[in-house]
């Protein structure tokens, strides 16, 4: 039981909707079949349109670039007939309020579920194969900004990232910031759903969650945590700063130049022997990373502290700096694009599950661009876009790199 009563905002199932049922890597390759599995929440006397072709327009058209339940049917309503009938449509497309209707009331969970699980079975990990490669999973939270519940307050949503290949695994909805840690372990539930189990995982997350509770569920699942610690673990905190980190070698030091500036990071770390000696539980190492940032011949530095859960043997100074780096990646290369390029923060998408299900095309866009190699996820949606017969092929291809 959370420590406060705070509600979970986990999408609308009836009790007596079973979940949706698994398909194989092989079936989930194709967009259409993989979506089958996802609810119709639809009146059957009022089913005008095949369900997999509206989800699957929705898809399609974020891909390449639609930020609106209106723009997504202008999308559909702009291609020839004969993409029509391929996206299983005959004479006629939805409008945007028949799109509207349906996206509100579709579950927001099966649907990101089917989505990733969609996505990770086109898509390989570019992480190495070396001995102490591991998953690494990046948790945060985002305010939709733009949207607002029936209190007025906005719709926040936590996400499970997977940092080696930009695939959003998760996503929980609740009901402010300030109820992250609530929704950690329901949505490290998901996860280890969506990955059959979290052994060996490594996740990161922010110092919202340098909770007791979020280490000794993930050490009896099998995974592991990574977090930086700071005022919110006093005990915790005070024992890392004091530590004798001038006697601690540096084990790691990159520099990188660009944008105007040079950073350097360098990582110190070092072993806990005593059980319970950072009063944090199943820390193994203690992590001090000090970053030192010029910006036009102006010297800034920061010093971050932080715990992991793994031994010195299996988390090198070097991992853990670029572990520590990964927890950004969700930011960077995720809410911001959500943000900046698909207009998250603009779109005032507030009734029903729709929040949460557009965040969920959204994360499935950057998803499938990152996975097709595309730097740029901007670029690509324009190109998808204006190729959109392409767009339809690689959907529904049982070939991962078309497009």
């Amino acid at each position: 039981m959370p420590s406060s009563p705070t509600e979970i905002l986990l999408p609308h199932r009836p009790t007596d909707t079973p979940l949706p049922v698994a398909v194989t890597d092989s079936e989930q390759l194709s967009l259409f079949v993989a979506l089958r599995a996802v609810p119709d929440p639809r009146d059957p006397r009022g089913r005008r349109y095949p369900l997999v072709s509206m989800l699957a327009v929705a898809v399609c058209a974020v891909l390449a670039g639609a930020c609106t339940f209106a723009a997504i049917a202008d999308w559909v309503r702009d291609l020839d007939r004969t993409a029509w009938v391929r996206l299983g449509f005959t004479d006629r497309v939805p409008a945007a309020t028949t799109v509207w209707r349906l996206l509100i009331r579709v579950d927001a969970q099966a649907l990101s579920a089917v989505l990733a699980g969609w996505l990770r079975a086109r898509t390989t990990s570019d992480g190495g194969t070396g001995r102490r490669w591991r998953l690494v999973i990046a948790v945060d939270g985002k305010v939709v900004r733009g949207a607002r519940l029936a209190d007025g307050r906005h719709v926040h949503l936590l996400s499970a990232y997977d940092t080696s290949t930009g695939v959003v695994l998760a996503q929980v909805q609740i009901a402010a910031k300030s109820n992250e840690i609530p929704a950690f372990t329901p949505l490290l539930r998901l996860v280890a759903a969506q990955l059959g189990s979290l052994t060996d995982v490594l996740v990161v997350a922010d110092a919202l969650h340098a909770q007791t509770g979020h280490a000794e569920y993930l050490s009896a699942a099998g995974g592991h945590l990574m977090v930086t610690v700071k005022a919110n673990q006093p005990t915790t905190f005070a024992q890392l700063k004091t530590l004798p980190w001038a006697q601690v070698p540096v084990g790691a030091r990159t520099r990188e130049t660009g944008h105007g500036r040079t950073e350097t990071r360098t990582v110190k770390a070092v072993t806990v022997a005593t059980p319970g000696r950072l009063g944090f539980p199943h820390a193994r190492q203690a992590v001090r990373i000090t970053r030192t940032r010029t910006v036009k011949g102006r010297t800034s530095r920061e010093t971050a502290y932080l715990t992991v859960s793994l031994p010195a043997g299996a988390a090198q100074p070097a991992d853990l700096g670029a572990w520590a780096r990964a927890e950004w990646h969700i930011e960077n290369r995720l809410h911001y694009v959500r943000d900046v390029t698909l207009r998250e923060d603009a779109h005032r998408a507030r009734t029903g599950n729709g929040p949460a299900v557009f965040a969920t095309l959204r994360n499935t866009a950057v998803g499938y661009h990152r996975a097709n190699g595309e730097p740029n996820i901007a670029r690509a949606t324009r190109r998808a876009n204006r190729r959109s017969t392409d767009l339809i092929d690689a959907v529904t291809s049982s070939n991962p790199t078309t497009q």
